[in-house]
């Protein structure tokens, strides 16, 4: 069992209490029209929007896998770089695909789509894991054998990426992508310059 470190532990539970506000508490509807991403022209934008998406999900799948991969592929990186550099780096990859879907939504003209959940910056968490640990093996529930995940990481996002310009889903693929790249330029940074947890 993988000990919970202190800023992912408090992330999985502002994400939980949202959850709960937003089915069980107060108007879905309206929660979603405060804090979702929309795009900058749409009367429902507002700038604090590209910080509370993260924290906003659509159902019950949808916060329990972001939480889980959050806490399975979060927890090493934390314990490694410490708090500080691990939640820079979690709302650094958040921040960035929300501008990736922003600018997805401009370029097909889609100026109704919004967006929710931790999932870009749990992308950017699956990257610098996957650069991180790259000969680690996954054990994944819809594949029998395990797979590193120097394998699986760009097998998944080449799959957001297919999605992302076929469409036909409600998906934020591009914030996904969004989330994975910005996530890829501070590892490849990082890497080039020499490693230091910034709580030292």
């Amino acid at each position: 069992m993988i000990q919970l470190p202190p800023i992912i532990k408090n992330l999985i539970i502002i994400n939980v209490i949202f959850f709960v506000a937003t089915f069980y508490v107060f108007d879905e509807n309206t929660l979603f029209e405060w804090f979702a991403l929309f795009y900058p022209q749409s009367p429902y934008f507002h700038s604090w929007q590209v910080v509370t998406h993260m924290f906003m999900h659509g159902g019950f799948m949808h916060i329990l896998f972001n939480m889980y991969a959050l806490y399975a592929f979060g927890s090493p990186l934390e314990q490694m770089w410490g708090g500080k550099k691990f939640l820079f780096f979690y709302f650094s990859a958040g921040l960035g695909a929300a501008a990736i879907f922003t600018l997805a939504n401009f370029f097909t003209q889609n100026f109704t789509a919004s967006a929710v959940g931790a999932s870009g910056a749990i992308y950017g968490i699956l990257v610098a894991f996957g650069m991180t640990f790259p000969d680690s093996k996954l054990a994944l529930i819809f594949f029998p054998v395990p797979i590193s995940a120097k394998y699986f990481i760009p097998v998944l996002i080449l799959s957001d990426l297919f999605f992302g310009f076929t469409g036909g889903d409600n998906i934020a693929h591009f914030a996904h992508i969004g989330g994975a790249l910005f996530g890829f330029i501070i590892m490849l940074f990082w890497k080039q310059n020499q490693f230091k947890r910034w709580d030292q």
